[in-house]
């Protein structure tokens, strides 16, 4: 098993640290870094494989893959550490390119891209990476499944797809804003709104049918969902596609 070291232990760290050893009858070393430190010994404290390095340099020193998880507008923290052509670097931020990390770090050492998701604290979210490697195919297998890609720019693509995930929970919230101002009580519109859609998330596991089918299957010609759908989501799916469009290309691939 790798000794995983990680750099930067925000939502992301904390979400791979809890996937890898929650429940695992033997789970890999990890070295943490001192950055977000209530965080590192909280995990250093719950998982006997976790240790909290004495500082990023360390981390790599005693690593054999380098998971960076530090935010992207921290990105010059990273300059002057020493990473070793032997190690494998495991690149985690949102907007940062596997070329920008490797001129912040200065290393010949091979690097992989990734977007996980909080759901790996679960083992039950498809992390999409580039290039494909055995060893981090390996680690995301084990935390739902690995979805190796063909460019990096698809990276880029699916990761500007991730940038809607609190849209989705904001389009929710409206909803039962508007049945509580027709008179429904908070409590049982959110409570209604959150048994509606955990249930509709489950028809997500039906890979036998198209998004574009499972979408048909629940509406019927003239009906209520068919009446929302025009009046409302098409109109403004130009909008959609635009927004998605321009974080696309602010996405810097110099």
């Amino acid at each position: 098993m790798e000794r995983i070291g990680i750099i930067g232990v925000g939502e992301i760290g904390k979400a791979l640290v809890t996937g890898m050893c929650e429940g695992v009858a033997d789970p890999p070393q990890v070295l943490l870094s001192p950055r977000g430190a209530r965080t590192s010994a909280e995990l250093a404290e719950r998982y006997a494989g976790a240790t909290v390095c004495a500082d990023n340099q360390d981390v790599i020193e005693r690593s054999d893959l380098v998971v960076i998880a530090v935010r992207p507008q921290d990105l010059t923290a990273l300059e002057g550490l020493r990473v070793g052509p032997e190690k494998l670097v495991l690149n985690v931020m949102g907007g940062i390119s596997n070329d920008d990390l490797r001129r912040t770090l200065g290393t010949d050492a091979e690097i992989v891209k990734a977007i996980p998701l909080p759901a790996v604290s679960e083992r039950r979210s498809i992390t999409v990476t580039y290039p494909s490697h055995p060893v981090v195919n390996r680690l995301f297998d084990a935390l739902g499944g690995a979805q190796p890609l063909r460019d990096e720019s698809e990276l880029d693509i699916l990761q500007a797809l991730t940038a809607t995930l609190s849209t989705h929970y904001h389009y929710l919230t409206a909803l039962s804003s508007w049945a509580v101002k027709q008179g429904i009580a908070p409590e049982d519109a959110d409570r209604f709104l959150r048994g509606l859609f955990q249930n509709l998330g489950r028809s997500l596991g039906d890979h036998d049918r198209s998004l574009q089918e499972l979408a048909t299957n629940h509406e019927t010609p003239g009906g209520l969902n068919e009446r929302i759908r025009t009046a409302w989501f098409d109109p403004n799916a130009d909008a959609l596609a635009e927004s998605l469009d321009d974080l696309l290309a602010s996405f810097d691939r110099d």
